[in-house]
């Protein structure tokens, strides 16, 4: 069982989040819970997460979301810090969920992910 304390950016109605909130669950993990649209993630706490990713900005993007999908300018023509203020202002265009130690990143419910890091 893993010690440490996950940080868990979730959306209730979410699948992947149910998902994985059951998988941590089921495990005794213990977790902090930040509904993103009631506490969207800071500004400092995306950068740590982008700072986590293997491919920057694009692993955290929900590119399917309508909310992407109405973007008025492609998001690569932006600064990080004015994409991740945007994302701060509209999480909805954030992948979810997104787990959490600092260390360690997992978006979406990736069983191999929670296994390696979690188990």
């Amino acid at each position: 069982m893993s010690k440490k304390t996950w940080r868990f950016y979730t959306y209730p109605s979410c699948t992947s989040c149910r998902k994985t909130k059951a998988w941590l669950n089921d495990r005794g993990i213990s977790y902090e819970e930040h509904h993103i649209f009631k506490n969207p993630p800071t500004v400092e706490e995306l950068t740590d997460i982008v700072r986590m990713t293997q491919n920057g900005v694009d692993d955290i993007l929900a590119t399917r979301s309508q909310k992407f999908k109405e973007l008025k300018q492609d998001y690569r023509d932006l600064k990080l810090s004015e994409l991740l203020q945007l994302i701060r202002e509209e999480p909805r265009l954030l992948r979810r969920p997104i787990l959490t130690d600092g260390e360690h990143l997992v978006i979406g419910y990736d069983k191999e992910a929670l296994e390696r890091f979690l188990a």
